[in-house]
């Protein structure tokens, strides 16, 4: 059921508002523009077959598959970089003021690069195209679920490494519901003792006791998704309480099948328990979405107005894994450009 709101925001209102996003993948935002420059001749109907998703994949499992003909592209000095470029031009689309860019490094080796210099080169890539178009931008490095404890601890390593760069941060993304935490304790465990930020994804493809297991073993201040958490009232107020924050996606929730359509989605019930969460969009090109589009999804389904965005945006900043004195310094453009 749609609701009615009497402080209706235009497209044009809702491309303005200044916006944070906390939650997007290198791999999954590739659009016909940067794909046609890495694949030439490639066209849009071919695009759309192999980069864009359908409008429902059976699960995540599913949707994961799709990711492949993306990082086949991305696998020399030049595509990351390119990739990276294309990504910030989506971003000033959507006027963001701050954005965390989240990959995996051991996906981009295929040509002979090294986990170290994959990183390198986004990093520089991020810093260039940040400096260039004005939006503040971080950089968290993923461990998946397939991968072995070596693996992730590999992860952490680098992320330990650039520390004092725009790489900010540890996360573990992929299947969640196929494979246990176990192997990736101890990289969470190493970048706590060492004060490295944490996020991590849990909450999507399985229920509340992937968000509980992930608390007690990770210990991050963030999850990425989290949604199912409103299952389990319990877990809402804990994540309430300590204040974790939610990197929300819900279109792409949408699309992989945890809630059949957008007004089942739990977004605004997660909102009205004053759970702190912020709106993203996961996957620009397999999702086929913006920022955006994302806001005037919540505007036209749930009622959502500025007041919803500003929160939203200013509890994003807060969970920013940036230095105090960056988060004040973007609160403050939040609130000077936010439409009044």
């Amino acid at each position: 059921m749609e609701k009615q709101t009497n402080n209706t925001l235009s497209h044009t209102d809702i491309t303005s508002i200044p916006k944070v996003e906390l939650h997007t993948h290198l791999d999954c935002c590739l659009s016909y523009h940067v794909v046609s420059r890495l694949k030439p001749g490639i066209t849009p109907q071919e695009y759309t077959t192999d980069f864009v998703g359908p409008s429902k994949f059976k699960d995540l499992a599913n949707f994961l598959k799709i990711i492949d003909a993306s990082l086949e592209l991305m696998q020399t000095e030049n595509a990351l970089r390119l990739v990276t470029e294309d990504l910030f031009h989506q971003f000033q689309k959507d006027n963001i003021i701050y954005a965390e860019i989240r990959f995996a490094p051991f996906l981009h080796l295929e040509k002979g690069l090294k986990p170290e210099k994959v990183v390198e080169i986004v990093e520089k890539s991020v810093s260039d195209f940040s400096s260039e178009t004005g939006i503040e931008a971080r950089v968290i490095l993923c461990t998946l679920r397939h991968y072995s404890e070596a693996q992730s601890m590999s992860t952490v390593r680098l992320v330990e490494k650039f520390r004092g760069s725009r790489v900010a941060a540890l996360d573990i993304g992929a299947d969640e519901a196929g494979f246990p935490v176990n192997a990736h304790i101890p990289a969470f465990r190493y970048a706590r003792e060492r004060d490295i930020p944490r996020t991590a994804h849990a909450g999507e493809a399985k229920g509340p006791e992937s968000v509980w297991e992930t608390l007690e073993h990770f210990k991050p201040t963030r999850i990425g998704h989290g949604v199912r958490s409103i299952e389990d009232p319990n877990l809402i107020t804990t994540l309430r309480n300590k204040r974790i924050h939610l990197e929300v996606c819900p279109s792409c929730n949408i699309q992989v099948d945890v809630f059949d359509t957008f007004d089942r989605h739990p977004v605004d019930r997660l909102f009205k328990a004053g759970v702190s969460l912020g709106i993203n969009t996961d996957s620009r090109a397999i999702t086929n979405i913006s920022l955006t589009d994302e806001y005037e999804r919540l505007q036209h389904v749930f009622g959502w107005n500025k007041e919803h965005f500003f929160r939203c945006n200013r509890d994003a900043l807060d969970a920013a894994f940036l230095p105090d004195t960056e988060k004040q310094r973007l609160k403050q453009k939040l609130m000077s450009e936010f439409p009044s």
